[in-house]
Parts: C-alpha cells; sequence; structure tokens
C-alpha cells in the first residue's frame, strides 16, 4: 500500500519500529558517509552495524562525474570494500534507459573523460558532430566549447538529457562547487530547454533501485542528506526516505520543502544505535 502521508517519525521507538521491517539501505555518499575525500567517523559503526543485524546496503551516488569503478576504489581506500553489485551510479540508470529507447544511436556527452568511458565502455558511440541524443552529465572539466557545442545540438532539435540534478556537490571544509543541475541552467537560460533527469528523484531510479535489490518497497531505506534528490525520490512510493542533517539540508531547511522525509536524524552515527 502507498503511503498516503509525510507525518515525520521522530520518537526513537516508533523509528526502531519502523526499522524492523527494513532489509536493506540504499546511502548517498557525499553528505552522507563523507564529504569530498573525508569519510566521517562514524560511518563504519554504521555499516558494521547493518551486517549485525543481517541486512544489506548498497551505495547510490547521483555524482556521474566518476565511473563505478572510480568509486569502488574511493570506498575500498576508506576501509569500505563492496561489490560492484552494491555500487549504483546515476549514469547506470540513462545507460539502460537509452539501450531500450535509443539503441544503436550516436552520442553527444558532456561530461569529464570518466563519464565518457562509462559511455563508451558500455558500447555506445560517442560523435561531437552530428549525435542522435546529447547528454548533460557533472563536468568538473566543462569548457566553453563543449557548452556552446551541446547548446547548439539542443537548438537543432538533438533529443536531450541530463543523468543528474543536483545544483550543487558538497567537498572538504563545508563548501560546495556547482553540479549538473546548476550547468542545465545555464543551457536552459540559452536555449530555453531543460532536460528529463535521470538520477535521484527520477522515478526511473526509484525502479532501477527495486529492481536491482529484487526486494519489495517497503523493504528499502533510501538515507540522504538532499531533501530535492535523496527524499524526494521515495515520493508517493513504500520505499522509506531518511534525512540526515551531514551535509547539504540544514534542519530549518525541511518545514519549508515540498519533499518531506519519513525519518529525520542528525546522521548515520544516529541511526545505527536504532537498528
Amino acid at each position: 500500500m502507498m503511503k498516503l502521508s509525510h507525518s515525520m517519525i521522530t520518537d526513537k521507538d516508533e523509528i526502531k519500529a519502523r526499522m524492523k521491517a527494513i532489509k536493506t539501505f540504499i546511502l548517498d555518499m557525499d553528505g552522507t558517509i563523507y564529504l569530498g575525500n573525508d569519510i566521517f567517523p562514524y560511518t563504519r559503526r554504521f555499516l558494521d552495524r547493518v551486517e549485525e543485524t543481517n541486512r544489506s546496503y548498497y551505495f547510490f551516488t547521483n555524482n556521474s562525474s566518476k565511473d563505478l569503478q572510480a568509486y569502488i576504489d574511493k570506498l575500498d581506500k576508506m576501509d569500505i570494500p563492496i561489490t560492484k553489485e552494491q555500487m549504483m551510479v546515476s549514469t547506470d540508470v540513462i545507460l539502460e534507459y537509452l539501450s531500450s529507447h535509443h539503441p544503436g544511436a550516436k552520442l553527444y556527452v558532456v561530461g569529464t573523460p570518466a563519464l565518457l568511458r562509462a559511455f563508451t565502455t558500455a558500447g555506445w558511440t560517442l560523435d561531437d558532430e552530428d549525435p542522435d541524443v546529447v547528454i548533460l552529465g557533472f563536468d568538473t572539466t566543462l569548457t566553453y566549447e563543449k557548452l556552446s557545442k551541446l547548446c547548439t545540438f539542443i537548438r537543432h532539435g538533438k533529443t536531450y538529457y541530463g543523468i543528474n540534478p543536483d545544483l550543487n556537490c558538497p567537498v572538504e571544509g563545508g563548501e560546495f562547487i556547482p553540479d549538473c543541475g546548476s550547468i542545465a541552467r545555464c543551457v536552459e537560460s540559452s536555449t530555453g530547454v531543460y532536460p528529463e533527469f535521470f538520477g535521484k528523484p527520477s522515478r526511473r531510479t526509484l525502479d532501477y533501485i527495486v529492481k536491482a535489490t529484487g526486494l519489495k518497497p517497503e523493504e528499502i531505506a533510501i538515507v540522504g542528506d538532499r531533501l530535492y534528490t535523496d527524499i524526494a525520490v521515495a515520493d508517493n512510493s513504500d520505499v522509506l526516505s531518511i534525512l540526515v542533517l551531514s551535509g547539504e539540508t540544514k534542519k530549518e531547511d525541511v518545514p519549508e520543502s515540498k519533499h518531506q522525509p519519513d525519518i529525520m536524524i542528525k546522521n548515520i552515527g544516529e541511526l545505527a544505535k536504532l537498528l
């Protein structure tokens, strides 16, 4: 049955009771388990507690600037060894969609070398002269030439998609840098076109997660620090949304948001105590 309201669970005993149905946690990365290259001191404790209680965990990041292996390697350096199946990136969602909706299409991808490799490794042909589909990712190597070319293709009517809608990416020291959503707004200012996105909070991401885990929605909890992505992706579903205040969102931001979490908690270290 679909949840009909967003009355937040705040009582610790109620949170404990709700956790009993959860079999897996889908964890955001930046702002949830680490900031930039700095892992939070409580992250390992939470992951250990998940395993001790016979649950599983996956990581899902909207950050499309790196490929799957880069995240696996980064986690390994933080003493979090995982399997390939435990790592999900927003790029995976659009790759699956392209396979079924644009087979054989030539792509122009605005992104980092790592993002471009993810597409070529998956068998896609990249074409910066006459593509069928243009795709905007989180490009930390963005140049004016790439931006201009993207806008030109969009004006010529090419199919246009965005990978993740995040406006900012948190980094060390509590700072932020412009993310894919901010670049998309720049493109929109020039072309009047805003893309469909495939990362959180797209329903395509939620469907992808349910399929990948093989679990019922009510057995899944999504944990993250952003209302408009991590929490919004669970809207109108039985997936439990848990907001942590260790990243972008501050407590005072929550009342004004149209996306309300089922549970709000300081960080995953506090959540570990309730499993």
